[in-house]
């Protein structure tokens, strides 16, 4: 049925184009205003195109066998070694020192994060670097997120230098050596992509009173007087049949009796003297989370996670652990009571913040938003359990896994070195030479065979392989044929106005939407206006790798941006405050160097 339509032409395209145009915008569109996962929204717009006959089941698959997701996959065991035998935490300790002041922690902060995202991925280097910015900022007194804006805008440059930086510049990567069947040089964007890095950092060393002063949420969990926490009473606990005020639990040290939320849901505020206290109450305090959190120690409550039966089964040796809630997490929109995250993990909300402020409510009822910050009461072991089981959904900026330093971290340290070497002097294609070195990284017990999967993001890896099928649905409709005559027609045939045009287009569409989803739309359109102007695509290629990279003036535009985030307590529009002038400026000197460095024709 379905090839019968495909004949049928509508404004002069197939409805396979329309087909694809629509799914294509429909991606955006849902990233840009929903909470349902990148990787769902990937995988359902590929469902529509298998479906819909636009793609065969042969090209379908085949964008999963493609250079960028296999030399993704080869890469996170290779980090997975790095981080296993401690290389990455080595690096951390010592690359970034101990600065004395605020504009030399800025430079001692992103000289080295810059140069670490060039050669590893940009959001790994985030990611270590994170816990020291906060100690740095503790140090000089400041707030983390007039460090973390600049760690985050650091990785974003320095990825721009290799193919390695950013998945997005894989991405274009492959689909050129696709095209064409030549593979690119890993240092292929590394001279126009360093020279846009130098003058990024400037701007912000020029521009840092534009970096926001953000109150952090341990700052509030610590200081703040009127953060609630929910405490549950035991069936058997003393204070059963005794009113709050008998019982010693109205008027606390460091808080106040707010309400009660009785087991049938009964909501009891303002709280009465002499209301009774019965077994599975739920009691929601205001004040001092630590002072008030004592008394479960002295008063034998509990986490009011699940209801507990005798004070017997209340752990004392429970710690708080800080968690950041995920951009695209499943448990944005809902509130802990409506799902089993705490069960699952064994873990209590004891509190909420957002944007370091207080959220009102019971902690437990709140509906979580991205950003958000959650103190959690977390069992004493298992923090690596803790923090694999839940990726993708909230993020623990707070752990305390120290790996031993020994030989294998001076062996892993040398497949690194020995991969880029390789993949410099050509010796092996990049996707051989990462392949190389991640089967040397578990031949040499650098990382347990059984724990690499805890380091490969899968979501990624199915979003890379669905990009590239949509590319290969806009050519193979004609859709980029069709936009690049168009595009010409409103441009003229001059390849520098064409260029910078759809380089802008890409750019702007890249800050509210996946920059790898930006590139592998954006590919086959400026490939084919490059044939039909008969440059070379290179400056346009290159061109294009640059400037959805350059995503500086939202969160959702670059994945470290959506790391630092909840860290650091922003707002959606303090990355617009630095961000557009970093952008406009940016992406002129990027199209500037472009055409300097790579000849047209």
């Amino acid at each position: 049925m379905m090839e019968i339509f495909s004949d049928w032409y509508i404004l002069g395209l197939s409805v396979n184009a329309w087909i694809t145009i629509m799914t294509v915008i429909s991606i955006f569109v849902v990233m840009a205003r929903s909470h349902i996962p990148a990787e769902v929204a990937f995988l359902g717009a590929l469902t529509v195109l298998l479906v819909t006959g636009v793609v065969t089941e042969e090209e379908g698959m085949a964008g999963f066998g493609s250079e960028p997701v296999v030399v993704h996959a080869a890469f996170f065991v290779i980090i997975a070694g790095l981080m296993q035998t401690g290389v990455l935490y080595w690096l951390t300790k010592h690359v970034l020192g101990d600065p004395k002041n605020y504009n030399n922690a800025l430079l001692r902060l992103m000289v080295p994060t810059s140069i670490l995202s060039a050669l590893l991925n940009s959001v790994n280097v985030v990611a270590l670097f994170i816990d020291a910015v906060k100690i740095w900022s503790r140090k000089l007194n400041v707030s983390p997120s007039k460090l973390l804006l600049p760690l985050s805008y650091a990785a974003t440059l320095g990825g721009m230098c290799t193919l390695l930086g950013n998945s997005s510049n894989l991405v274009v990567a492959g689909l050129y050596l696709n095209k064409t069947g030549h593979s690119m040089h890993i240092f292929e964007p590394l001279l126009p992509g360093l020279i846009v890095t130098v003058v990024g950092i400037l701007l912000v060393i020029i521009m840092q009173h534009y970096i926001p002063s953000r109150k952090t949420a341990e700052e509030s969990f610590e200081t703040t007087s009127d953060y609630t926490v929910e405490l549950l009473v035991p069936t058997d606990n003393p204070a059963v049949g005794n009113t709050v005020e008998e019982a010693g639990l109205m008027n606390v040290k460091g808080g106040t009796l707010l309400e009660i939320v009785r087991f049938d849901r009964e909501i009891i505020m303002p709280v009465p003297k002499d209301e009774w206290v019965l077994g599975g109450d739920r009691l929601i305090y205001a004040g001092q989370i630590n002072e008030i959190l004592e008394l479960k120690r002295t008063h034998g409550l509990a986490a009011a996670d699940h209801h507990v039966w005798s004070i017997n089964d209340i752990d004392t040796k429970r710690k708080m652990r800080t968690a950041y809630v995920n951009f695209g997490s499943s448990l944005i929109g809902r509130s802990m009571s409506e799902c089993h995250f705490e069960q699952k993990n064994n873990v209590a909300l004891v509190a909420v913040a957002r944007q370091g402020n207080r959220v009102n409510g019971q902690p437990r009822e709140i509906r979580l938003e991205a950003g958000d910050s959650l103190l959690l009461e977390c069992p004493p072991n298992d923090d690596r359990a803790l923090e694999q089981n839940n990726r993708g959904k909230v993020t623990f900026f707070d752990s305390h896994f120290v790996p031993q330093l020994g030989k294998k971290t001076i062996t892993s340290a040398i497949i690194l070195v020995l991969m880029f070497l390789i993949s410099s002097f050509h010796l092996l294609p990049l996707m051989a030479s990462t392949m190389f070195a991640a089967g040397l990284m578990m031949i040499f017990g650098c990382c347990r065979i059984t724990g690499v999967t805890k380091y490969i993001e899968w979501e990624l890896l199915l979003i890379l392989g669905a990009t590239v099928v949509f590319s290969v649905a806009i050519t193979k409709t004609g859709v980029a044929d069709t936009i690049a005559h168009q595009v010409l027609q409103l441009c003229g045939n001059n390849p520098y106005v064409v260029m910078a045009v759809m380089c802008i287009l890409a750019s702007v569409v890249s800050e509210f939407v996946s920059d790898v989803g930006s590139s592998a739309v954006f590919f086959p359109i400026m490939y084919q206006q490059a044939e039909m102007l008969g440059c070379n695509p290179m400056p346009f290629i290159i061109s294009l790798m640059l400037s959805v990279t350059i995503s500086f003036a939202s969160p959702i535009g670059s994945n470290t941006h959506m790391l630092i985030y909840g860290p650091g307590s922003f707002k959606f529009t303090d990355f617009a405050r630095l961000g557009i002038v970093m952008h406009i400026v940016l992406l002129t000197v990027a199209l500037g160097l472009v055409t300097i460095i790579y000849p047209l024709y």
